[in-house]
């Protein structure tokens, strides 16, 4: 059994009998042992001290271990009993597996067409491990600052709002506010950007907007902005605040906006080492792609806090993706088989188990017809490819991608926006199709001239 999936069912387990899975650092330490690290080797990957690992986490962890499997588990038998423990607990009852995964047998939880984030109550969201509990630990810090990234249609709204829900129920106060509703006149005018963020946070704070009595034409917009939080919002709440900005690559479209604001986000974050004001300020930051303005690298947001990448869906994640749909998929094939044409594209994989849960078609027919007119990608593949028609640039990049036999260099620019819809990754120096659906789709497309 792999780790990934050993540590699914102990986190199971450990909130069963103990009311609490393996946190960030437990976590962190049986990867270690997984791999035959040092306490040096794992503290140096976390960021840790040596100390903190052996003499205050290792021993606690050895102790819940050893209370759940009843038996004294110790560094160096941690692997071979936890394997041993795992490998012996005997297979879900039909009423356990129902209770687990309750779509199976509740038609009102009947699946909706998978589109946009998953909602917060929907049991069709496959928790990330350990990135939900690390993001969770990290916003606890005063001061702290998350980028999340990955490409379109991988879960970062779904993640952000379900950071967001837990910010709230720790009392936090949050505002959350994403970049592609903006008017692409606001977006473009770095005062009234500015403006829009201030008025935005105090509506979603309950406070009064008093813009006109913090903003200076003299002192300049960024200056304002951060005397508007650090003078107007921060001292009216009582309780840390975390801003949520979604989309954040909207910006990277106005290179002259977004040379002020980057480097003005970073310097909150640089405040929280300073003002004790700013420690209640926490920073998450959504995008899709890497940035490319150019920026001092003291003044980019995107190489300080922590750092989180958002990949596709492992085989356990969408074999216990199809048991919430209700499919009997236990034994993986079925999940390599959909993996193979689409890899784990968390919204790509929601389409296919949608459909194949109400029994629209087999699997064989899903994947015979996934490139085509006929096939349940059709409309998602259509919205790419007006995309590509509204600019051929790109459109001449892809047909070069999917029709080489060899990873294939781009410019920047173009390498960036292509990732950033999710049609290629990266591959050494070059870029390949991210999945096989979309290299026969665009293979076979006619292509403008």
């Amino acid at each position: 059994m792999n780790l990934d999936a050993l540590l699914e069912i102990l986190n199971r387990k450990l909130l069963e009998t103990q009311n609490r899975p393996l946190n960030t650092v437990e976590i962190l330490i049986l990867r270690g042992i997984w791999q035959y690290q040092t306490y040096s080797q794992m503290a140096q990957v976390g960021g840790y001290s040596p100390g903190y690992l052996t003499n205050v986490v290792a021993p606690e962890l050895c102790r819940r271990l050893s209370e759940l499997i009843g038996q004294r588990v110790t560094k160096k038998n941690c692997r071979v009993m936890l394997e041993s423990y795992v490998s012996a607990l005997p297979p879900m009852s039909p009423r356990q597996e129902a209770a687990e995964w309750p779509i199976a047998t509740n038609p009102e939880r009947s699946p909706s067409y998978p589109s946009g984030s998953v909602p917060l109550d929907s049991p069709f969201y496959i928790k990330r491990f350990p990135i939900e509990e690390q993001i969770y630990q990290e916003i606890d810090k005063p001061g702290a600052l998350v980028r999340i990234k990955a490409p379109r249609e991988m879960g970062k709204t779904s993640l952000l709002l379900r950071i967001m829900d837990y910010a709230n129920r720790q009392g936090y106060h949050t505002v959350s506010l994403n970049l592609e509703q903006i008017d692409q006149a606001i977006l473009s005018d770095l005062n009234r950007f500015l403006r829009w963020l201030c008025a935005n946070a105090s509506h979603q704070l309950q406070l009064e907007p008093q813009l006109d009595q913090y903003w200076d034409e003299d002192i300049g917009s960024k200056i304002s902005c951060t005397f508007y939080f650090r003078s107007y919002l921060l001292p009216q709440i009582n309780a840390p605040l975390v801003l949520g900005l979604d989309e954040v690559n909207q910006l990277f479209e106005h290179p002259e906006v977004a040379k002020d604001v980057l480097p003005l986000l970073r310097s909150w974050y640089e405040e929280a080492k300073k003002l004790p004001i700013w420690q209640k300020f926490r920073l998450i930051v959504v995008h899709s792609t890497e940035i490319y303005v150019p920026l001092n690298l003291k003044q980019s947001p995107f190489n300080v806090g922590l750092p989180i990448q958002l990949t596709g869906f492992s085989l356990d994640q969408v074999k216990q993706l199809a048991r919430c749909y209700g499919l009997n998929w236990t034994d993986g094939e079925e999940a390599r088989q959909l993996m193979a044409m689409v890899g784990g594209h968390p919204a790509l994989v929601q389409i296919a188990l949608y459909h194949l849960s109400r029994g629209d078609l087999t699997l064989a027919q899903l994947l015979t017809t996934a490139p085509t007119s006929r096939g349940v990608y059709y409309h998602h593949l259509q919205r790419h490819w007006a995309t590509l028609e509204e600019q051929p640039e790109l459109a001449i990049a892809v047909h070069a991608v999917m029709n080489a036999t060899e990873p294939l260099p781009l410019e920047p620019p173009l390498a960036y926006k292509l990732s950033s819809m999710g049609l290629i990754e990266q591959s050494g120096n070059g870029a390949i199709a991210s999945c096989e659906l979309y290299r026969r789709y665009f293979e076979s497309v006619g292509w403008p001239q």
